[in-house]
């Protein structure tokens, strides 16, 4: 690739966290607007097993209920606001795509009819109380709308990401062609050589990571694998991941990334 082809893909964090309340339809929606290439959002299971959009094990930051997400009910959630909290969201305004629960079931409907090819990364949160249970859901539902075993004229091309090594192991085992992202926020054994666990082909290291170990990239890169950075918002972030040459670029702005790359 040269210079001149080189063109990341660009995932809106959350759907765009930046502009409007993270992991609502209406953030995800104008992240699709706007151009960006793929999508980010963390899942989380419900007490009657339900998939959300949560990033959060506690609900207090990003609405107006209180506990944790796992000990709540599908209905239980529906009934809060999950975007009055922000400063985006209209205060003169009931606009429920800003202030509702996403499911991971509506999202996924949401962009297997929107018209173009959308790329979906989704982070399994763990530890969870309900374990393996939260993968094995998820590949359900990825089977259910065709989606589990990746062709390139899928709508949606999904790819799970996870911390937890443990969490692609399950993956891997019960949907092998689903790629998969092993997010680092330190370096863990064998990853400083490029080395990634299960089958990973993605390293998915924090920006802040990528400052402190400027080897850590280049020894991926050397293993043959892609790199997803997140979250790049400010510029001198974006410089440096650019410099590195990464893959992805995982951000909060995804308009302004696009802008800075040149593509309108």
């Amino acid at each position: 690739m040269t210079a001149d082809d080189y063109r990341p893909l660009v995932f809106a964090h959350r759907g765009g966290a930046d502009a409007l309340p993270e992991h609502t339809l209406g953030a995800y929606l104008r992240a699709l607007d706007e151009g960006a290439d793929g999508l980010e959002c963390d899942v989380r299971l419900t007490r009657d097993g339900h998939l959300v959009c949560v990033h959060d094990g506690r609900l207090e930051r990003t609405s107006n209920g209180r506990g944790r997400v796992s000990a709540k009910t599908l209905a239980d959630l529906d009934a809060l606001n999950f975007g009055s909290w922000h400063p985006g969201y209209p205060a003169d305004e009931e606009l429920p795509d800003l202030a509702r629960l996403l499911t991971l079931e509506r999202l996924l409907e949401t962009l297997l009819s929107c018209g173009r090819q959308v790329r979906l990364l989704i982070e399994t949160k763990h530890p969870s109380r309900y374990g393996a249970e939260v993968e094995r859901r998820l590949v359900r539902m990825l089977r259910h709308y065709g989606l589990a075993d990746p062709k390139p004229d899928d709508p949606v091309q999904v790819t799970v990401m996870s911390f937890a090594a443990l969490a692609l192991r399950r993956i891997r085992a019960q949907a092998p062609g689903l790629p998969r992202v092993y997010l680092m926020e330190f370096v863990p054994p064998g990853a400083g050589r490029g080395r990634l666990p299960f089958g990973a082909r993605t390293a998915g290291p924090g920006v802040e990571l990528i400052r402190a170990k400027p080897g850590l990239l280049p020894a991926i890169r050397a293993a043959g694998h892609r790199t997803y950075v997140w979250t790049v918002n400010e510029p001198a972030d974006l410089a440096l991941v650019l410099a590195h040459r990464v893959d992805g670029v995982i951000t909060d702005r995804p308009r302004w990334v696009l802008d800075e790359l040149g593509r309108v």
